[in-house]
């Protein structure tokens, strides 16, 4: 049951996504307006949820597994490293907090470089 309802999430998530991107979309903007704008809809929506499962620990279940991973997963996965990197900070945590969030975004680049060149690489040898 779990795996349908992050799965209907899901679906209804990205289909969020891309109709806010044809609805955001600023194709002569260099700065990824999309994008951003997405990502931050996804954690200010991720903290009114976390408030409300604070109020309301009956929310931390399958509506979590719903609306967090599924729709806000679908639309971002930006709000649940921000509602993590929160609750690090909340939880006195800064300095790891500080961690995630730099080598998150740094690793996270790296990453994608390298899986950008290296199939660069392999496609290029074929």
């Amino acid at each position: 049951m779990n795996w349908l309802l992050v799965a209907c999430g899901g679906a209804i998530g990205a289909s969020l996504r891309y109709g806010a991107g044809l609805i955001i979309s600023k194709p002569h903007s260099l700065f990824p307006w999309t994008t951003w704008s997405i990502n931050i809809l996804g954690c200010f929506l991720a903290g009114i949820f976390f408030a409300f499962t604070q109020r309301y620990p009956v929310l931390q279940n399958e509506t979590r597994l719903f609306f967090m991973v599924g729709i806000l997963g679908g639309f971002t996965t930006f709000s649940s490293f921000g509602l993590e990197t929160f609750q690090l900070i909340r939880q006195g945590q800064l300095p790891l907090a500080l961690a995630y969030t730099v080598s998150s975004v740094v690793i996270g680049v790296i990453f994608l470089a390298i899986g950008f060149y290296l199939f660069q690489m392999i496609l290029s040898s074929k």
